[in-house]
């Protein structure tokens, strides 16, 4: 039997229903390769042992009955951001000690409901804050991916890390993950797995630990373009618990997979040729504009002009949304409690304790642009140049424009404690440079393999979409992965 765990949901879902194997022996395979694989790349922070095998006993009287769900028996590993009932829920935080929550998130829930089954919870940079999953209280996540002939730990991206390892080392068929600034795209792109975020309120954020509100979208990371269809339309839906999601049909993602696109127009933004942008980037964002013109686009050249401010209005609309969101952690109820004289000083020493240093740093941030004398000249003139930025992708779709093409990262991943990128935050930051701007306008992004660098580390492009127009992407997206073709790290650990 070929190894069960090199299979795609698409081809494991087939062979499940074709009774060629059982959702308990494919459960066990995954099982297998985490307690082998996590020690080396700390992927998982809790693993399900009892509970997947029980989810996927279910799965095989399902199956047996011919009463199989859309994701009937298909593993899957879940960020520690998504509130999962009875099952370590930390946020990869130290404040958040020993939470279990008594409840699900919708986004799981709708999983479960499809039949899907979860293996456990996958690390994190802590409360999502990080583009590396260095920030993790359990420790960076390394990358299955390494250069060549080198034996350098590298970073997997975040704050996804733990989901993008996982599916691009074979520990899970695919995962949830979120993107509030890019943590969705910029790990796929680090790995070679394909990741999207969808349109703001297409998801549900009910029972995901918040982050950025206007900002935080679940979505899916998963080893192919059509994996990542199927998982969203399971993960997909309206929910009266959340008055942001979006009570809109969802279409069936998978079936744009495949349709031409001859005809389509591809916006090239001239705003994302940044300075000192590596050439290797320059060149794979040429070799993406040529294959979807050999499929028939029309390319044109488009302008983003309030791009430059993405970031800089990102960095303080997202911590001022942190610093009121993370309030809720004083000790109090659940989690983490450091004892002190008073409940001031208990409040203090447990947020001194619970808190890792890149969270306290965008609590501070926050806090100072939401303070009195600084609302206006900074959260409200970010709040300004998020509406332009929404307007310039506005502009450019009312032009016709169905799809924007640019690259997902200024770079392939970099070292796990590299002294540059550690000792300079807006370094790090950086690493967003071409993701923010989608969160900023609420649009759906997706990221995909594209081509290896010169050190055979992978590189993805990133597709922009219009509001709700998921599918194009999926249609482009496909495009390109068949051009560019599958990638899959060497195995070491």
């Amino acid at each position: 039997m070929t190894d069960l765990t090199r299979l795609t949901i698409a081809e494991a879902r087939t062979k499940l229903r074709d009774k060629e194997f059982t959702a308990t022996e494919l459960t066990d395979a995954y099982l297998a390769a985490i307690d082998a694989a996590n020690p080396s790349l700390n992927a998982y922070v809790a693993v399900t042992h009892d509970k997947a095998r029980a989810m996927a006993k279910t799965s095989d009287a399902k199956l047996t009955k011919g009463e199989a769900g859309a994701l009937e028996g298909i593993p899957l590993g879940i960020k520690d951001l998504f509130a999962t009932e009875g099952v370590h829920t930390q946020a990869a935080s130290h404040i958040l000690d020993g939470f279990k929550p008594r409840y699900e998130s919708t986004v799981t829930a709708n999983l479960w409901a499809d039949g899907a089954v979860m293996l456990g919870k996958l690390n994190m940079d802590e409360f999502a804050m990080g583009s590396s999953n260095e920030t993790s209280y359990y420790g960076p996540v390394v990358n299955p991916w390494r250069a060549n002939g080198s034996n350098k730990q590298l970073v997997p991206g975040g704050s996804s890390g733990g989901s993008a390892a996982a599916v691009s080392g074979f520990l899970c068929a695919g995962a949830t993950a979120t993107d509030t600034g890019g943590s969705i795209r910029q790990p796929a792109a680090f790995t070679g797995t394909v990741g999207i975020k969808p349109t703001y309120g297409r998801c549900s954020r009910w029972g995901t630990v918040a982050f950025a509100s206007s900002l935080d979208q679940a979505g899916p990371i998963a080893r192919d373009v059509r994996d990542a269809a199927i998982l969203l339309k399971s993960m997909a839906s309206v929910d009266a618990k959340d008055t942001t999601s979006v009570d809109r049909p969802i279409p069936d993602y998978e079936a744009a997979i495949g349709r031409p696109i001859k005809g389509m127009k591809v916006g090239i933004p001239k705003e994302y040729r940044m300075d000192g942008m590596p050439e290797e980037i320059e060149a794979l964002w040429q070799k993406g504009i040529a294959w979807l013109k050999e499929a028939g686009a029309e390319i044109v050249d488009i302008s983003l002009p309030h791009t430059k401010y993405a970031l800089p209005a990102y960095y303080i609309v997202a911590p001022a949304e942190a610093s009121s969101n993370l309030a809720r952690y004083d000790g109090v109820r659940y989690g983490l409690r450091v004892p002190g004289k008073d409940i001031v000083e208990m409040y203090e020493n447990t947020r001194a304790a619970g808190f890792g240093r890149e969270v306290k740093r965008r609590i501070m941030i926050g806090t100072y642009v939401l303070s009195a004398g600084y609302y206006d000249a900074y959260y409200l003139q970010a709040q300004k140049v998020r509406t332009l930025i929404k307007k310039d992708f506005e502009d450019a779709f009312h032009a016709g424009v169905d799809v924007i093409l640019t690259p997902a990262t200024p770079s392939a991943a970099f070292g796990i404690a590299d002294q540059d990128m550690n000792a300079d935050p807006v370094k790090m930051y950086l690493n967003d440079i071409f993701t923010v701007t989608v969160n900023m306008a609420g649009l759906p992004g997706i990221a995909v393999p594209a081509g290896l660098d010169a050190s055979g580390l992978p590189l993805g492009l990133q597709l922009i979409g219009r509001p709700f127009d998921e599918e194009t992407l999926f249609q482009t997206a496909h495009v390109i992965e068949q051009a560019a073709g599958r990638f899959q790290p060497q195995k070491w650990w």
